[in-house]
């Protein structure tokens, strides 16, 4: 009993120590697990057990209280990044409080509800998509794609449905009275992204109304 108890806990701590919060594949975890004569059923007993979390199929991520669910929003669908309200939020532009991880994609639109959270994903074409992002380090190890303030903005105007700006005046209704950005994160508005994101041709009558604001 001494020695099973011996491997369980080298193998939890093998899983911790080099996977920390990343999302990870069972034939990931069975490399971790490979002193044991039955790995699988070890993973489903951790599974159980609410050692580990099935994110979707063959998807798991380590349970612990620093789960951060960027990451995850990165390796559950992509190539993906995070943007909309939830890099709002991030930044501190927004005063609500964001329950569903939100990101955009090249590829269809998809919702994956999940026992950390609901994430969601948007659609848009390659040339808009590599504009304005960034990678954001996680304890100077592992890191995420999120939008840059400007193109969670532009992100925001474009994919918000039915969402047609005429003025400069109805614009800043929108960030300011709708969306409730924070006026003095405007100032560092990167014109040069909202630019490159008109020359797309996505909603360009209104995003060129950031460039008066």
């Amino acid at each position: 009993m001494q020695i099973l108890l011996s491997l369980h806990c080298s193998s939890n701590y093998k899983i911790v120590n080099q996977t920390s919060g990343i999302p990870v594949n069972s034939a990931v975890l069975r490399a971790f697990l490979s002193n044991l004569k039955y790995p699988k059923n070890r993973i489903s007993l951790m599974e159980k057990n609410g050692e580990l979390i099935r994110l979707k199929r063959d998807l798991y991520v380590y349970n612990n209280p620093s789960i951060s669910k960027e990451l995850i929003a990165n390796h559950l669908y992509g190539i993906s990044y995070i943007s909309l309200e939830t890099a709002l939020a991030f930044y501190g532009m927004i005063p609500e409080r964001v329950y569903a991880i939100r990101s955009v994609t090249t590829k269809r639109a998809k919702t994956f509800t999940t026992p950390v959270g609901i994430f969601e994903y948007r659609t848009v074409d390659p040339e808009y998509f590599s504009i304005g992002i960034k990678q954001e380090i996680i304890d100077n190890q592992f890191a995420f794609l999120i939008a840059t303030p400007t193109k969670a903005i532009c992100d925001m105007v474009v994919l918000t449905p039915y969402l047609r700006l005429q003025s400069a005046r109805a614009m800043k209704e929108y960030l300011f009275d709708d969306l409730r950005i924070d006026f003095e994160s405007i100032g560092s508005l990167n014109r040069d992204v909202v630019r490159q994101c008109i020359e797309t041709g996505k909603k360009k009558s209104e995003l060129r109304w950031l460039l008066e604001i």
